[in-house]
This record gives structure tokens, sequence and C-alpha cells, in this order.
């Protein structure tokens, strides 16, 4: 990409998803990652991030450098191709499709492909293994979220093991206010009060969709082993069934009927607006991801890190990767067991110096390493080695 003194500046376009907006006005990970990144990619390179269209945002916005092109859900992949196809791009970084990967190299192929894996996309249920390896032959570069996904191509795939490289998501530490900042006391009695419970009590806190697979279940019973020996704490479950609104299925509903038999000790918020997500961090004292399913890895083991909060979260998937022996939190695992869960929280509600110690770390994490600086610069790093740049 040059010299240390030359810089090459290379158009870029970033394709999301079909299935929400970029800015992540109705939430999703990706969404938050494409918009996290954005401004950083953007002082290097001219941008043009492609994402559905939303009623609440026009068809096209300007930034400095970066253009976010809105197109209709139905029938994306092929409308996005078709804009590449007149774009000229030196780079076509897509998100987690790799069954686009063939139309795009189609519609542009000199451009290279750097494709974002952000779940188990290569599972045979998911991605025919022919489809799969013509994918990564197509591809540059396959970057993945963790050691748990790219171990999971490569099993299935060996030969594009040298294309694969891990990079760990972040979160914005300048958007949370931890615990110990002058402001927190003031943000912590507003969330209290708007929940309707006095400030000083215990908050545990889980922020996710609500599914059998996150296992809200689990966290819920977990308070028959907090509660005895911490009478006032609270569960505070942020989330909904799905993105963008609140929405009870037969689970969320099921989880408001357990949460009824623990009185005012579970709260279930529904759906909340990104923006309005970090006051709730703020309020709380522990963080919990309970995750039942190989998570692929949890964005909100970052946002916690951030607002400086201990973690508790399942060996599952990649989740351990940014807790296990990084001195921020433990890791469950017996995560189908409450009892075990609600163990390592009570410890760390009946610890608070401990718990505090977890949190700072938990923030050095995210200022030093998992935020989007870092992230943007990774991302830098590997269009720069591109062929050709």
């Amino acid at each position: 990409m040059g010299t240390a003194c030359e810089v090459v500046v290379m158009r870029a376009a970033l394709v999301a998803t079909e299935k929400l907006p970029v800015p992540p006005i109705r939430a999703g990970a990706i969404q938050t990652y494409i918009d996290g990144v954005l401004p950083y990619l953007a002082a290097h390179h001219r941008v043009t991030v492609f994402s559905i269209t939303d009623p609440d945002l026009p068809p096209r916005d300007k930034g400095k450098g970066f253009e976010v092109v809105r197109l209709p859900a139905d029938h994306f992949a092929e409308q996005v191709a078709h804009e590449l196809a007149a774009g000229a791009f030196d780079v076509i970084h897509l998100f987690n499709r790799p069954a686009w990967v063939e139309t795009i190299h189609r519609a542009a192929p000199r451009a290279p492909i750097v494709l974002s894996v952000h779940n188990e996309m290569f599972d045979p249920n998911k991605l025919a293994p022919g489809a799969a390896e013509r994918c990564l032959d197509l591809c540059e570069r396959v970057l993945t979220v963790s050691r748990f996904i790219a171990e999971g191509i490569a099993g299935r795939y060996p030969a594009a093991r040298p294309k694969l490289q891990v990079v760990y998501s972040g979160a914005d530490p300048e958007a949370y206010v931890p615990c110990w900042h002058p402001r927190a006391a003031e943000i912590r009695r507003r969330v209290a009060r708007r929940l309707g419970f006095p400030p000083e009590d215990p908050v545990i806190l889980c922020v996710s969709r609500l599914s059998p697979k996150k296992g809200q279940h689990v966290l819920i019973r977990a308070m028959d082993a907090i509660l005895p020996g911490h009478p006032a704490a609270r569960l505070v479950l942020v989330g909904s069934r799905w993105y963008g609104r609140t929405e009870w299925d037969d689970y969320g509903r099921s989880l408001q009927r357990l949460a009824a038999g623990y009185g005012g000790h579970v709260l279930l918020t529904g759906f909340v607006p990104l923006a309005e997500i970090p006051p709730y961090y703020t309020s709380s004292d522990v963080f919990v991801c309970a995750s039942q399913w190989n998570e692929p890895l949890a964005r909100v083991h970052y946002e916690a890190m951030a607002a400086g909060l201990p973690i508790v979260t399942t060996r599952r998937g990649g989740n351990a990767e940014v807790v296990d022996g990084m001195g921020n939190g433990w890791v469950v695992d017996d995560y189908r067991d409450p009892l075990a869960m609600g163990h390592h929280i009570a410890h760390l509600l009946e610890n608070r110096e401990l718990a505090l110690s977890l949190g700072r770390q938990g923030r050095a994490l995210a200022e030093q390493r998992f935020n989007w600086r870092r992230v943007a610069g990774d991302l830098l790093a590997v269009y720069a080695g591109l062929r050709g740049a």
C-alpha cells in the first residue's frame, strides 16, 4: 500500500446483510460493526457502504470520505452486484454472506473480495460444500470474529487456512460511563427510577435477543442461588425476540411467567434502541452472557468491558476467548446449571472489590484492544496487503 510517506487511497465497498440497516437504528451486530469502523476507514479510503432501505433513513447518505447506498431488501445481493459492476472498486468487503461471493465476483471480477464471517455460515446445512469451496477460492481473505469460527471453517476446508484471520470486534469506550465515573451515580438513579427500584439495589444485567439459545431461562432460575444472600438483587433483561421492536413470542411469554415468580426481582425491558443501552450498563454491577448454544462470540462482551463491568459468560463457542485468562470475568462451564451460574454471580456481588478489579481490567482491555480504532486498523492492514493494492 506504499511507503510510510505514501498513502494509496482505495475505493472500498462494504456490503452489509439484507436483514437490518446501517447505521444500526434497529440494532444488529454486523450493522454496529460497520458503523463503528466506518469513520476510521473513511479517513484513509473512499468507502461506499451498501445497506438495505429503512423508512427512517434516506436512500443515500454522504459523510466525510464515505457514502451509504440503501437498496431494497428483496434481491439485495443482485442489486448490490449491479452497483458494484459500475463502481470500479479496489476492494469489496462482504459481511457474513458467503453465498453471495460468486454473484459479486461475476459483477466485479477484478476486485479482490474480503469476507467477514460472524456466524457458522460454512455449516453444510447453510452452504453446500461445493459452493463453499468456490467461495473460499474466490476470496482473498476470510476474516472471522473468533478462533471458534475460524477453526470451524478450517476443519471443514483445510485449504482455506492460509486465508483465515481472526479479527476480534470491539466497542466505543467513549459511549460507556463506568461505575467509578463521577456521572455514574446520577445515571444509576435515573435508570433505577425508570425501572422502579432503589438505586442501591444490586443489578445483574443481560443484553440479548430473547431466545432459548441465549439462555435467559437459565439466568432467571439462577436467582434462586442469588436472592438468599442478596435479597435486594435485581436481574434486568434487555432485549426482545427480534431487533427493532418489542415482540413477545412463546419463549418471551414463558420468560414473563417465570419472572413473575420472583416478584419485582426480574425485569424484562423489551427492545431498547442501541443508543439508549449504555446507561443500563452504567447502572449495573455484573454483566452476564448466558448463551446455551455455540455462540460465535457475542459482541455484548465488548460492551460490558467498555462499561467496566465484570463478566460472567458461558463456555460456548467463542465467548470464552475474550474472558478466559483476561482478568475481566469468569467463564461458567456448567452453562445449563442455574445454580452454577448463580454462584458465580453471587460471589461477585459479595466481593465488590474483586468485581471492581475485574471491571477495571475489562475497561482497560476495551481502551487498549477491543475498540473500533483497533478493529479498523486490522481491516486497513488487510486491505493494504491485498494483491495489487
